[in-house]
């Protein structure tokens, strides 16, 4: 199963870094990525990491977020640095990654459980 881990509690400003280990057989050296959902919103996407290791974020993470990935362990990692309450939700990881438009899908549709990151003001 694809297993997101590093989530908590911190403060605005405060940071975490996120990490995602994929099963073997299940990890692509193309496009991977992050996505997030709270509640009132449908899963939205955050940051992708491509096969090259180029980096895309959502404008609302742009400067604050960096994504990773390390194939060797079959991992993407999140370091989400200058935390706002707005990025409160649960974290997600999943690949491989199609555009749509100005942001991205996942080919699959099999999703782990994800991660809490809470941030308070």
């Amino acid at each position: 199963q694809i297993l997101e881990t590093g989530g908590g509690s911190v403060q605005s400003g405060g940071s975490l870094k996120l990490s995602c280990e994929f099963p073997r057989g299940f990890f692509s050296t193309y496009d991977m990525g992050w996505f997030r959902q709270t509640p009132r919103k449908q899963r939205e996407w955050v940051a992708t990491i491509t096969e090259s290791g180029d980096t895309i974020y959502d404008d609302s993470v742009k400067g604050r977020f960096t994504v990773s990935r390390d194939n060797d362990a079959a991992k993407i990692f999140l370091q989400m640095d200058n935390l706002e309450p707005e990025d409160t939700a649960i974290y997600y990881c999943n690949g491989p990654l199609q555009r749509s438009g100005s942001t991205f899908t996942s080919i699959r549709d099999y999703w782990g459980g994800g991660t809490q990151v809470t941030v308070s003001s």
